[in-house]
This record gives structure tokens, C-alpha cells and sequence, in this order.
């Protein structure tokens, strides 16, 4: 390691870690500042795994940090792709009511979107839809031209290269082992050695809850991970999906439903499914850690939740390992689509942050400590926020550490 004494420490080197690094040193570029990173490349994780949908802010509670950073962390995310050549494009979503039954929550939708400031939506009707998606079914729809589609790995590699330009150190292939805390110190114990600093800030994302327990934070959740599995559509079947077509979201689930997506890579994926995995980073379903597993059968927050969630719950398991159940969803949607139009496809892990009372924290949840700052909630729209995340994130810090 380069050194080992710093002002602040940022442990993961996803995109939030990434763009609070960069802004920091923007605000503050006397300050000695470094990313450490677990894994041997940054942005692997939830950046990497991500369907690269930059959400537009409809979803969200009016006045919740979801809300405020997701609009804004949009518009930011434009204007910063345009200035660093990074590919994206504004193709649009519409959210899908195919019952009469949803055109409440549609209306709804559209007045959470508008108190947020999401500009141009409309509520479309069947014609209207056609024009914008010719193979989807609905009685009305949501239409938000704005939302856009992006590479965040790519976002986030600008993020590290323009946070190095300015003088910061980023440590990869370093698991933090232990933190110990001294007067007006911290010190970091990796597998790639030592660090030191004055601060800590927690962009740990699936581990995110460890680390806050390495300071000894108080922090009354849990990280427990949810995997979400999607199949692509074979490349003769991709002119069925123009941009983003979604469903109008169960307001008893936490989760946005299976959709289907077009990625600025040429791919249009279908899905996701959303069902709790047996490790923090379990990408398949084979995948196994007897000590995550244990650790969510001992949390009293995770008994709770799934007693509130288990009948949904046993319906996305159902719905993982049974291809007709999943086919009949999408066709929900897109009557057409069929099973050969279906090809494998791979998966992503959100860390859910679950409170002890089995509640699943909607809203991000950054917390600040007396020599930290923990980010223990960031799932979606996280990477679309993340610069007006990462903004905030370094103005407590230059506020609280300075």
C-alpha cells in the first residue's frame, strides 16, 4: 500500500463509494482520501449486476431521499455522460395498468411523478401505447419519455478515474478484516495490510451492516439479500420490446414486479424475479454461506418479515424454478411472447436493508456516526442517484469531519 495514513477512508468501491470519493476531493482537495475495495475490480457487485435503468422518480414517497436524489441524480447523471462521452440513451418507460383494477395505483403513480418533479408524464390509452409499444397490452399506461438506460460500470470507472486525477488512492483486492477504533484514529485491518484514518464512510453496500458493527454502530438492521433472476430475449425476438416496459407495481411488495428492459448493450431482458438468497453474494441458486444464512435465522427482523411476506415470497420461488409461470407473467404484458422466445440469462443481489420489526426499509437510510458515515440503504434507484448521493454524502462530511 502507497500509505497508510488518511483523512478519510471509503470502504467499497461501487458506484456510491466511487462518486462520494470523487466529490469529496472536489470539495475538499486537501483532504488525503482512499477507496478500499474487497474484490480485485471495483463496480462488481450491485453496480455491476444492475439492469442500468436510470429512473426517472416516479416510484417514490414525495419529500423521501429517494425521491430528492433520484430526480436529480437523473438529471446529473445526463449532464455528466454528456460531458465524459458515456454512452446512454432516454428511451422511455411506460408502466402498464392491463386491469381496470390498477388504474387507481396508475393515477397515483402519476401524482407521486408529478409532485416529484418528473417532467412530461402522461397517462396514455391503449392507442396511444401502441404507438410507443406495439406489442403491449393495456388499458391505460404511464408514459415517462424521460427514463433512460446507461452502463453504471461504466459510469463508475469515470467516477474512479476523475477521483485518482485529484489525488485519491484506491486500494482493490482488500477484505477489511477488523476495525479498530482509538482516539481521533481509525484503523482499517485488510488483507493487503493497514490503514489508517481519521474518518470512515460505510459504501459497503451488501456488507454495509458488518462493517457499521466493526465501528460498534447501533444501527437496528440487517442486510439480507434478495437475487433477482431474468431471462434475455433471443435477438429475433428483441423488436417485441421498443425501451422499458413495466407493470403497475403490488403495493403489498416491496419489489417492482418482472418487466422488461432494454440495455444500452443490445440486450432486452425479462424480469426480474425477486427471492431471498442463501449468501450475500449469491448469484446462483446453488450458492451458499452457512454463516449469512445462520446470521438471517438468528435476526428477529427476519422471522417478522417472513411472516408478513411468505405467501409472495413462496410465489417468486415458485416462479424461479417453474419457466411457465415466469413466461405467463411476461405475457401479462406482451401476449405474444413465448417460451422460445426466451433465452438464459444471469441475475443481480440487492441488499435490503430489514429493521428488526421485519419491516423492509423503503427510503435510503444514511446514518451518521461520530466517526463515520454508513450508507445502510441504496437499492434502486441508488445508481441513478448515485451522484447526488455521493454529493451529500461528502457535504456531511466536510460538514460533520472538517
Amino acid at each position: 500500500m502507497e500509505s497508510s495514513q488518511y483523512d478519510i477512508l471509503i470502504i467499497g468501491g461501487g458506484i456510491l463509494g466511487l462518486s462520494t470519493a470523487m466529490q469529496l476531493l472536489e470539495r475538499a482537495p486537501q483532504w488525503r482520501v482512499a477507496v478500499v475495495e474487497k474484490e480485485d475490480q471495483l463496480a462488481t457487485h450491485q453496480t455491476g449486476h444492475n439492469s442500468g435503468v436510470m429512473h426517472s422518480g416516479i416510484y417514490y414517497r414525495p419529500g423521501s431521499h429517494k425521491a430528492k436524489f433520484c430526480v436529480a441524480g437523473l438529471n446529473n447523471m445526463v449532464k455528466f455522460c454528456e460531458e465524459n462521452e458515456i454512452e446512454f440513451q432516454q428511451c422511455g418507460k411506460v408502466i402498464v395498468a392491463t386491469h381496470e383494477s390498477e388504474l387507481g395505483r396508475l393515477q397515483d403513480l402519476h401524482d407521486r411523478g408529478t409532485a416529484n418533479g418528473v417532467p412530461d408524464l402522461e397517462v396514455v390509452g391503449p392507442e396511444r401505447l401502441k404507438e410507443i409499444e406495439p406489442h403491449t397490452v393495456g388499458v391505460k399506461a404511464l408514459w415517462a419519455p424521460h427514463t433512460g438506460i446507461v452502463d453504471f460500470t461504466k459510469v463508475a470507472t469515470a467516477f474512479a478515474e476523475k477521483f485518482q486525477q485529484a489525488g485519491g488512492d484506491i486500494f482493490t483486492g482488500a477484505t477489511v478484516r477488523n476495525i479498530i477504533k482509538t482516539t481521533g484514529s481509525v484503523a482499517l485491518e485488510t488483507t493487503k495490510g493497514s490503514l489508517q484514518a481519521k474518518h470512515l464512510i460505510n459504501c459497503a453496500g451488501l456488507h454495509a451492516d458488518k462493517i457499521a458493527s466493526m465501528t460498534d454502530e447501533k444501527i437496528g438492521v440487517r442486510i439480507i439479500p434478495f437475487r433477482g433472476e431474468y431471462y434475455t430475449l433471443r435477438p429475433e425476438s428483441h423488436h417485441l420490446v421498443s425501451g422499458l416496459i413495466y407493470p403497475v407495481p403490488n403495493p403489498e411488495f416491496p419489489f417492482l414486479g418482472v418487466h422488461f428492459t432494454r440495455n444500452i448493450k443490445g440486450h432486452v431482458e425479462a424480469g426480474p424475479n425477486a427471492v431471498m438468497a442463501l449468501q450475500r453474494e449469491g448469484y446462483r441458486k446453488r450458492d451458499f454461506n452457512l454463516g449469512d444464512s445462520l446470521g438471517n435465522l438468528g435476526y428477529p427482523g427476519f422471522w417478522k418479515m417472513a411472516a408478513k411476506y411468505w405467501k409472495i415470497g413462496m410465489g417468486e420461488i415458485w416462479r424461479s424454478y417453474n419457466k411457465r409461470v415466469f413466461l405467463r407473467d411476461l405475457q401479462t404484458l406482451i401476449p405474444e411472447i413465448q417460451d422460445s422466445d426466451l433465452a438464459g440469462g444471469g441475475s443481480g443481489v440487492r441488499a435490503q436493508a430489514v429493521a428488526r420489526d421485519g419491516s423492509l426499509l423503503d427510503d435510503f437510510s444514511i446514518i451518521q456516526g461520530r466517526d463515520a458515515i454508513h450508507v445502510l440503504n441504496a437499492p434502486s434507484p441508488g445508481a441513478t442517484s448515485s451522484l447526488a448521493i455521493g454529493e451529500h454524502i461528502a457535504g456531511l462530511a466536510v460538514e460533520n469531519f472538517g
